[in-house]
C-alpha cells in the first residue's frame, strides 16, 4: 500500500539537541549512522540523561562537521548554545560550559561499546534485578500500577508529563532492556533506533488544537512522512507489526510512541507549549509517531516512496 513520501529527513548528533535536516541519509541497524552519537552523563545522578531532566538542552543545536561512518566512533559536532555562542564536541571547556547552562555537573560522551553496561546502567540500586524482572512482558504490564500502589510513580509522571488525573503510558511494549539501562547499550536512543511521523498526524491533532504550532521538530522524527491525497487520521498508530519500506531501506514498525515532556519544552522558534501533551494524551491515547527497529538497511532521500508492506 502506498503511504506516501519522505518529506524530512532528521539526524541527532546530540542526545536531546535540536538535529540537522538531511537530504539523504544512511540507515543501518542501529538507525540513521550518527544519530544520538554523542550523550551527556550527570554526574551527580550517576547516569545518561537527556532534556527530561535537563529541557535546556532542546534549546541547544548540533551538527556534524564530517558524515558518520556505519561503525566506530562519532564524528565531532559543532554545538550552538541558546545564547547563539559556537563550541564543539572537542572543545576542552565543553563540559564545564554545558554544566553552567544546565546547573548541574555533565560530562559528554561519544556512543561507548554494548558491553560497556555500566555507562549505560540506570543509577538506582536495584538496576539489575529490576532488569532480570523486566524481561517478563507481565512484570512490564504490571510495572506501572506496582509503582502507583507504592507511591512510587511521581517521578515517573514528572518524566512523562502527565498532570492528576491522567493516565501513565503502556510501558509493556517497551524493550526489556530499557528498565535496566538508560538506553540499549550500545545507543543513546530512547528505545528503538528509528522513529517515524506523519503529516496526516499532525494535521489531525492540529484540528483538535488550531491554535498549538504542530511542527515536527516538537517530536524528533528521523522520517517525516507527507501522506498521500485521502490518508487521513493518526495512520501510523495502526502500523504495529507491519513492515515499511521507505526509500531503500525496510522498517519493522514495533509500537506508538509514547509521548513525554519533551514535547512542551521551548526550542528554536518554538515556545513551551503544554497544551501539545494534553491534547496527545487526551485525543491520541498518549502515542504520537511510530518506533520501528531496521529489518533491512539502505539509504533515504526526500522524495522517496513509503510503501505499507
Amino acid at each position: 500500500m502506498f503511504v506516501g513520501r519522505v518529506r524530512e529527513v532528521w539526524r541527532y548528533p546530540l542526545k536531546s539537541m535540536a538535529g540537522e535536516r538531511l537530504e539523504a541519509a544512511s540507515v543501518g541497524a542501529r538507525g540513521l549512522y550518527g544519530d544520538r552519537g554523542w550523550a551527556l552523563r550527570d554526574e551527580a545522578a550517576g547516569e545518561i540523561r537527556g532534556a527530561k531532566k535537563s529541557p535546556a538542552l532542546m534549546l541547544c543545536a548540533a551538527r556534524y562537521r564530517e558524515e558518520p561512518a556505519a561503525e566506530g566512533a562519532p564524528p565531532h559536532a559543532d554545538i550552538k548554545l541558546p545564547d547563539g555562542s559556537q563550541t564543539s564536541t572537542d572543545d576542552p571547556r565543553i563540559n564545564e560550559l554545558l554544566s553552567e547552562l544546565l546547573g548541574r555537573r555533565v560530562t559528554l560522551w561519544p556512543l561507548r561499546p554494548a558491553s560497556d553496561r555500566e555507562h549505560y546502567r540506570r543509577a538506582i540500586p536495584a538496576a539489575r534485578v529490576l532488569g532480570f524482572l523486566s524481561r517478563s512482558r507481565n512484570f512490564r504490564r504490571l510495572a506501572v500500577g506496582t509503582m502507583r500502589l507504592a507511591g512510587k510513580d511521581k517521578e515517573l509522571r514528572r518524566d512523562f508529563g502527565r498532570e492528576p488525573g491522567e493516565p501513565l503510558p503502556d510501558l509493556s511494549l517497551l524493550p526489556a532492556e530499557v528498565f535496566e539501562f538508560t538506553s540499549p547499550p550500545g545507543t543513546y536512543f530512547d528505545a528503538f533506533p528509528v522513529h517515524l511521523l506523519t503529516t496526516a498526524s499532525l494535521d489531525t491533532l492540529a484540528r483538535y488544537a488550531p491554535e498549538t504550532a504542530w511542527d515536527a521538530r516538537r517530536f524528533r522524527p528521523n522520517f517525516l512522512i507527507e501522506t498521500a491525497d485521502g490518508i487521513e487520521g493518526l495512520v501510523e498508530s495502526g502500523w504495529g507489526g507491519r513492515s515499511l519500506r521507505v526509500g531503500g531501506l525496510t522498517l519493522k514498525c514495533e509500537m506508538p510512541a509514547p509521548r513525554c515532556s519533551m514535547t512542551i519544552q521551548a526550542q528554536a522558534e518554538l515556545p513551551k507549549d503544554p497544551r501539545v501533551l494534553r491534547t496527545i494524551v487526551k485525543e491520541a491515547k498518549q502515542n504520537f509517531g511510530m518506533y520501528a527497529n531496521v529489518e533491512s538497511a539502505g539509504r533515504v532521500a526526500v522524495g522517496d516512496e513509503v510503501e505499507l508492506l
